[in-house]
């Protein structure tokens, strides 16, 4: 097994809510290496999404370490996590946050816009082109989001955070708004990204069915994460 890229040793995750003490997590372990197609369910409330954001860097946990390629990231300034997040991780949530007046070509460039490199080379667009001709968009490189139906739209959310080539791409819930086939689909997409490109998958998901599909199929039950 390769080295993990994100690995959480012993973290916890309390919240105080109107007065009441509420654990999310306690003496949590997890790796996530290149490869995995990981699936995460749990009911709700359970913390699923806190998972996503402490794993993505943008949440931290009460007690306890994130490690991003063996290297302890719980203290690192804002600006050196921010770096991390836009080159190595790949963001996908259940409503696709497209700018519903640029492109779906102008749309999957924004990462790169943002993170100042690349948005404007001849390199850069023919990635953007190629990542949306593999998500099947190729004809629909100059539509905003609205000439699109929700499966597309999605799918597009998909080719933006894969543009940095990202070593993980994390979804929270990403088929929470497409029909059955739409859903089929994607999961299709990001087992392939996984098993063919070497991408680490973590997906969030209420559905069951659909997250049997993972190759690691986990749930998040009283704190802790057990196969599904």
């Amino acid at each position: 097994m390769s080295e993990p890229i994100l690995s959480l040793r012993g973290v916890a995750k309390v919240f105080t809510e109107t007065g009441n003490r509420i654990e999310l997590f306690r003496d949590l372990d997890f790796d996530l290496a290149s490869g995995d197609f990981v699936s995460v369910t749990g009911a709700s409330g359970a913390g699923k999404s806190t998972l996503l954001h402490i794993l993505g860097l943008l949440e931290s946990p009460t007690e306890g370490t994130v490690l991003f390629r063996g290297e302890d990231v719980s203290g690192l300034p804002d600006a050196r996590l921010s770096r991390i997040r836009n080159r190595e991780l790949g963001f996908v949530f259940q409503f696709h946050h497209l700018l519903p007046d640029l492109t779906m070509l102008e749309n999957v460039l924004l990462p790169l816009r943002i993170g100042g490199t690349g948005a404007l080379d001849a390199a850069g667009r023919e990635r953007a082109r190629a990542l949306l001709t593999q998500v099947g968009l190729e004809a629909r490189l100059d539509h905003v989001p609205a000439q699109l139906s929700g499966g597309e739209r999605q799918r597009a959310a998909v080719a933006r955070a894969l543009i940095r080539n990202p070593s993980v791409l994390l979804c929270d819930e990403p088929s929470g708004n497409l029909d059955a086939n739409n859903s089929a689909a994607l999961h299709d997409m990001l087992a392939t990204l996984s098993r063919e490109h070497g991408v680490a998958v973590l997906v969030v998901t209420h559905d069951a069915g659909l997250a049997r599909r993972a190759a690691r199929p986990l749930t998040l039950r009283d704190g802790k994460l057990e196969p599904a």
